[in-house]
């Protein structure tokens, strides 16, 4: 066990480091950026996306529009991931099974962010409650965290776990020092009771949340007899694949859910990235990285511009 333990774990910082690294060309901040004091530019306000205490009064008395300030990020960034360990993610039918992307995605914003100080710690949602690991620097503690994940017991049908809600209110309460949040869920809890406690997480802090999602969760195939199991209770039930407005209906309610789940993201104010387990999630996740410090080359102006408004 501990022989292939290590086998995955030299491969997975193989990818990151050198795959990953590489799809980036180096240009961490566009997938890490964290708060921070230094100003790096201004920029016109986005209301209800932007932190208004960051107004530039100068820059919006002598334009006449709002301007926020943008900051550069601290040396020592403090990053908290929430990794959803219960038993709907112990499913794949593809690549991988979801609880492997979600240690994988936590993995890697560990390993582009490690240096400097950085520290990467995490609260696991597991049966029984949730189990944290304290947040260090240095390559060696990244290391400890991230065989820790892959090591922890799969979750039992019928074993009572904390609902993501009170996961994330847990980590708010408990962590208050200004930094990145990732939180890595397949989001199959039904309602959004997150949403709130998440809304007053990214008020705070910069979250990153990580939907892993496995083809089957989405449409069923037309495999005649398939006998159903679900992994949070354990209840089994045998369903006929082969009625097609079975299988219509089931898709509908699947793209429902992930609309919901998409809104309610969107609401709170995090950022979001769906990992898929029949897709490379290192292209998924370098794509999400490029998009994103793309964007925010757009709204940032040059200091050209920032000096012409001066």
């Amino acid at each position: 066990m501990t022989a292939e333990l290590e086998r995955v774990m030299r491969r997975l910082e193989l990818t990151v480091l050198r795959r990953l690294d590489g799809l980036l060309q180096g240009e961490h901040l566009g997938l890490l950026p964290g708060p921070g004091t230094e100003t790096a530019g201004v920029r016109a306000y986005r209301p209800g996306e932007d932190d208004p205490r960051r107004m530039d009064w100068g820059v919006t008395a002598r334009t006449g529009q709002a301007h926020v300030r943008d900051l550069v990020a601290d040396r020592e960034l403090e990053t908290w991931a929430l990794v959803d360990l219960s038993a709907s993610m112990d499913f794949g039918t593809a690549r991988a099974e979801k609880r492997d992307l979600a240690v994988a995605a936590v993995a890697a914003v560990g390993f582009l962010s490690a240096g400097g100080g950085n520290r990467l710690g995490a609260h696991l949602l597991v049966p029984g409650g949730v189990r944290r690991l304290p947040a260090r620097p240095g390559r060696p503690a990244l290391l400890g965290l991230v065989r820790s994940m892959l090591a922890t017991p799969r979750s039992g049908p019928g074993e009572p776990v904390p609902s993501l809600a009170e996961a994330i209110d847990g980590l708010d309460r408990r962590h208050r020092r200004r930094g990145l949040r990732v939180l890595a869920s397949d989001f199959l809890e039904p309602g959004q009771d997150w949403e709130r406690p998440l809304r007053r997480l990214a008020a705070r802090h910069q979250v990153l949340a990580v939907e892993v999602v496995d083809p089957r969760e989405l449409d069923l195939p037309d495999v005649g007899l398939l006998a159903v199991v679900d992994p949070e209770t354990g209840r089994r039930r045998e369903v006929w694949t082969g009625r097609r407005a079975l299988r219509t209906r089931y898709a509908e309610a699947a793209a429902e859910h992930r609309v919901a789940v998409r809104t309610a993201l969107a609401r709170a104010g995090a950022e979001h990235v769906v990992l898929r387990t029949d897709r490379d999630w290192v292209r998924d996740l370098a794509r999400y990285a490029t998009d994103r410090r793309r964007a925010r080359a757009r709204r940032t102006p040059t200091r050209s511009a920032t000096r012409s408004a001066s």
